[in-house]
């Protein structure tokens, strides 16, 4: 259970972070500074060589390029759950699979059934996601009170979005392609596989394919942060070295270390490096980068994301529009209410069993709040409305949001058990 531990440590934080990180922004945009703040993000960023030249805004380079990062970590915790984890299992993989599915369909469908034939009908992908960050966050104020296997099954749920949300972005906001590129990109990933069937171990060998990848899905026409999923579930689960392996090798070098024989060595840089190279060999190339990443991802590139897209200015006549309630009720009412009916639908037919400890008040209280869906909605936001997206539709985002997350939690206080209270008897007398 440790990594799930550290990964919920890590979400737990960078949740508290990104909600100071989205009120910077969004009191920015609110304030006389407003139009400064806002055209920071417009700044261009140029990045050339010879004839090719890369001249983005900031918000561009932000949510097309650093994104990348995040959505590897995502491909990353995507395959860990496949191979290791909730996902691994199919019986108990089940539920979190059908309420992610309600999660995912009903909120889309309510979107959809308001927006049909106007122009905001291309935004129904925006209420699918949930931010498991912000999520965290709101079970770690609850505290211990929030039953081990509701958290599990959140962020099981969360990971199935994160899977559903990538279709979605390869499927739906795929407007047209170029052959060219796309071979070229394909090719670079074979390239990427085949480095890896021949045992290259060493990075910056998939770091410039990986970009080389990057660049060709960039000019295709896919959405260029897919390569980072990508290149996360072809991340190989297994270690090269095996403990016995590593001991054994450690028992040979034991004399290397001995004071006086370590101090008349030649080369000891070499030894060191031989080391550290086959201590890290000891761990597979996924949990090695998933631990090695996952702090920057939750630390900077997603509160980064939040200060470049959070910023809406937040006007009375915005939360009235007909693309905010769309996003609003969707977020609030449709992922409830698909997480619950979906679960009830499996649990009834068998295919999937309620958790220990969660009972059915205390699943709806819960999938109320997978109605944040911050991160991804607002990603998705721009991709539907343009690379800023729709300003309607992020007040929708922000708003349904919180919304969810005060529901949530009230719910859960309500309907989880009280904390016994501390026993206040005396102590017993010294004798």
């Amino acid at each position: 259970m440790r990594p799930f531990v550290r990964y919920l440590q890590f979400q737990t934080t960078s949740g508290f972070m990104l909600v100071l990180c989205a009120a910077i922004a969004l009191i920015a945009a609110n304030s006389a500074w407003s139009e400064s703040y806002l055209a920071f993000w417009e700044t261009e960023v140029t990045l050339g060589f010879g004839d090719l030249i890369f001249r983005h805004s900031l918000h561009h380079v932000i949510n097309d390029g650093v994104m990348v990062i995040f959505f590897f970590v995502i491909g990353l915790e995507v395959k860990r759950e496949l191979v290791h984890g909730a996902l691994s299992n199919l019986k108990q993989a089940s539920l979190p699979i059908a309420a992610a599915m309600g999660g995912m369909l009903v909120p889309a469908g309510l979107y959809l059934s308001l927006q049909y034939g106007e122009p905001g009908m291309r935004g129904w992908g925006i209420p699918m996601a949930t931010d498991i960050a912000f999520v965290v966050g709101c079970l770690a104020i609850l505290g211990p009170r929030v039953p081990h296997r509701l958290r599990i099954l959140l962020l099981s749920l969360a990971i199935v979005d994160d899977i559903g949300a990538i279709v979605v972005i390869a499927l739906g906001y795929t407007e047209s392609l170029d052959a060219q590129y796309l071979l070229m990109a394909a090719i670079a990933i074979a390239l990427v596989h085949m480095m890896s069937r021949l045992g290259v171990r060493r990075f910056p060998p998939y770091i410039a394919v990986g970009a080389i990848a990057w660049i060709a899905l960039h000019e295709s026409g896919v959405h260029a942060t897919l390569i980072g999923v990508i290149l996360g579930l072809m991340t190989p689960d297994k270690s090269v070295l095996v403990p016995e392996r590593f001991r054994d090798y450690l028992h040979v070098r034991e004399e290397d270390f001995g004071d006086r024989r370590w101090a008349e060595r030649s080369h000891r840089a070499e030894i060191v490096q031989e080391v550290q190279r086959l201590t890290r060999e000891t761990v597979s190339p996924l949990e090695y980068l998933e631990m090695t990443l996952h702090p920057w991802a939750a630390y900077v590139i997603m509160p980064l994301f939040a200060l470049a897209n959070a910023g809406v200015p937040i006007e009375p006549q915005n939360i009235g529009d007909p693309v905010a309630i769309a996003v609003m009720l969707g977020l609030v009412v449709g992922k409830p209410v698909g997480i619950a009916l979906f679960s009830w639908i499996a649990i009834r037919i068998g295919l999937a069993e309620l958790p220990q400890g969660v009972s059915w008040p205390v699943l709806l209280s819960g999938s109320c709040l997978a109605g944040i869906g911050f991160t991804m909605a607002l990603f998705i936001d721009g991709l539907a409305f343009g690379a800023y997206g729709l300003t309607t539709a992020k007040t929708g985002v922000i708003v349904g949001s919180a919304v969810s997350a005060v529901v949530g939690m009230g719910l859960l206080l309500w309907t989880l058990p009280k904390q016994k209270p501390a026993s206040s008897a005396p102590p017993p007398p010294n004798l």
